[in-house]
């Protein structure tokens, strides 16, 4: 048996998420299970598992309505998996983060001691750059060497596919975090469809198992399955309430 304790879900933070490089990996459903939440199961597209690399733009950003200083307009990159909570006829999608990368401490303090989230600390940097009909997306982050992941794209958008790909990836609204074996955090993420940029190539130079563990090191020779440049929009994230198995 399994306890959702209800709050008031007001609005913990509200922002926009711009350019968002999303690179999409195949992975062993085994090597997630560890990092699965209690009471979610890995979420798979067309039977497929999926770990994906996204940098972007945290752009004007409130927490709790108020602009904090040098929190405003930052990168983040993060490794994420896929998962529902719920039965198989009423679910919801959500992300667990393996690993979230911002540059401000204060950042990382909050979310990892209060939302016991995975947020590390590093110097990052970003570029977009028109020319000609390209679009250049770029984020980088410093651990020991400088990683970067980098996208060349048309400069029109187009719209999401419904049953897609595109749209699987997109299009997760909640978050869950393995407090413990017996407790889960959700929260929840509202945004609207986003629209996609074509993807003509990509770099993406990282050392995943620096980065992210030894678990993941093998991404460091894997292709990607699928690479997305979505444009983002506003978002909200919900002040969120715990899953715990009942005693």
């Amino acid at each position: 048996m399994k306890e959702n304790n209800k709050i008031n879900k007001r609005t913990f933070l509200d922002a926009q998420w711009r350019k968002l490089v999303m690179i999409n990996y195949v992975v062993d459903p085994e090597i997630l299970k560890p990092y699965v939440p209690y009471d979610t199961r890995l979420d798979l597209w067309e039977g497929t598992c999926y770990v994906s690399l996204i940098g972007f733009m945290f752009v004007d950003t409130k927490m709790l309505g108020m602009k904090i200083p040098f929190h405003i307009n930052f990168e983040e990159i993060n490794l994420r998996f896929y998962v529902r909570h719920g039965d198989e006829n009423d679910y919801k999608r959500g992300v667990v983060f393996i690993k979230e990368i911002v540059p401000q401490p204060a950042l990382t303090f909050v979310a990892n001691t209060l939302y016991k989230e995975h947020y590390e600390t590093l110097p990052t940097k970003h570029s977009w750059e028109e020319e000609g009909d390209d679009l250049i997306v770029e984020y980088s982050w410093k651990k020991d060497e400088w990683n970067t992941i980098k996208v060349v794209s048309d400069k029109t958008s187009v719209a999401i596919a419904p049953n897609s790909e595109e749209e699987f990836i997109t299009e997760h609204f909640w978050g869950y975090t393995k407090i413990s074996d017996s407790v889960t955090s959700e929260y929840e993420v509202a945004h609207p469809r986003w629209q996609i940029y074509p993807i003509k190539r990509y770099e993406v130079n990282v050392d995943f198992a620096k980065v992210y563990g030894t678990d993941f090191g093998f991404l460091q020779d894997a292709k990607p399955v699928s690479v997305y440049l979505a444009e983002g929009s506003k978002i909200i994230v919900k002040q969120g309430s715990k899953i715990r198995r009942e005693k």
